[in-house]
């Protein structure tokens, strides 16, 4: 298992480590419901390395990057971020990702951690484009620094004006170090990501000016838990659980970064399909007030009859209701529609409702 390169501040700071894509990673420092709440009051920091950095460059860049992504790369300029995905020819998903542009010449593929090879070895089959291929995830440190006191944190120790829009990045120095700042995130609350390049020194002396410049507004070390937590009340889909192989951007409600007036990119035809005929199925977000802990794989009915399944499920800390996400039947998908969560053999009653859970 690789450790990232703050695995010696996990350890000192008693986080519970579990193995995770690969990595040795913390899952919580106290308590998962804590560092939610600490991400959605005030601010928190991820250590997210296990992240893959993949580098196209070359004089076909965007054309290679449009062919292999369903969102259109064409409309990113210089410093600015997309969300998209990648199909394999059947639709089925192989990931999604964030697109940065850099220059016309060079993007940066953000890609899940737990599909770094595959990902790499998929895009090396479509390279007919003469575009170079590094995957740099190696040799890149991640940390999010996430919620409503993010900024306020951050410009203490940058040597720019943080004022960047959502789905933006530049380059910039933290604590003296050169670095990728950005503004995506994966909590719902304002935020920013650093990628950096150094040793454990390196990234441990970001880290700790971090800490100091938010120790203010009460910083906490976020781990993994509060991570999937905080996106599942946003409503953001999580490779492996809500989409993959077997899922294709349509009805995983991603037609949105799905651009069919691209000339073309893999699967076009195929999702074009679904799309006209309607997915028989759909992801969906649902809700509950009984008490309940809906899990990945629990069935999901109406009078007795399993209509989908439940791909992620908690107890929102923020709501303190049950919610989820899953697949239902797309004459169940219509919000305020009645169904069941099937827990231990119980119907428990639920119903359909519009994302995002938590309203930002």
């Amino acid at each position: 298992m690789k450790k990232t390169t703050l695995y010696a501040v996990h350890e000192n700071l008693n986080a519970k480590i579990v193995d995770f894509a690969g990595y040795k990673m913390p899952i919580q420092y106290s308590s998962i419901i804590a560092e939610h709440k600490a991400v959605r009051n005030s601010v928190g920091v991820f250590d997210v390395s296990h992240m893959g950095e993949i580098f196209v460059r070359g004089e076909k860049a965007i054309d290679f990057v449009n062919h292999i992504t369903t969102n259109d790369a064409s409309l990113l300029k210089d410093g600015k971020v997309q969300y998209s995905a990648m199909c394999y020819e059947d639709g089925g998903i192989i990931d999604d990702l964030l697109v940065y542009r850099i220059s016309e010449k060079e993007f940066l593929l953000v890609v899940n951690a737990s599909n770094k090879e595959k990902d790499f070895e998929w895009m090396n089959k479509q390279n007919s484009f003469g575009v170079q291929l590094v995957d740099e995830s190696d040799e890149y440190s991640l940390l999010a620094v996430q919620g409503p006191n993010s900024k306020k944190t951050l410009q203490k120790i940058c040597n720019k004006e943080i004022d960047i829009e959502y789905y933006h990045f530049f380059n910039a120095a933290i604590a003296g170090v050169e670095l990728i700042l950005a503004r995506t995130g994966y909590t719902g609350e304002l935020g920013y990501e650093l990628y950096f390049k150094g040793n454990e020194s390196v990234a441990e002396k970001i880290w700790n000016a971090i800490f100091d410049a938010g120790k203010e507004f009460d910083i906490q070390p976020v781990g993994l838990g509060a991570r999937d937590s905080l996106r599942l009340e946003m409503g953001y889909c999580l490779y492996g659980n809500d989409i993959d192989e077997k899922t294709n951007p349509i009805e995983a409600g991603l037609g949105w970064i799905t651009k069919f007036k691209k000339t073309s990119f893999v699967a076009k035809d195929i999702l074009l399909k679904v799309k006209e005929k309607g997915p028989s199925r759909k992801l969906v977000g649902i809700i509950s007030d009984e008490k309940a802990f809906p899990r990945h794989g629990y069935d999901l009915s109406v009078d007795g009859q399993k209509i989908g399944v439940v791909t992620s499920g908690t107890v929102s800390p923020v709501l303190d209701k049950a919610i989820a996400l899953g697949y239902v039947d797309s004459k169940y998908s219509q919000e305020g529609s009645k169904i069941n969560f099937v827990i231990r053999g119980k119907e428990v009653a639920a119903q359909i409702t519009n994302l995002p859970f938590v309203k930002k």
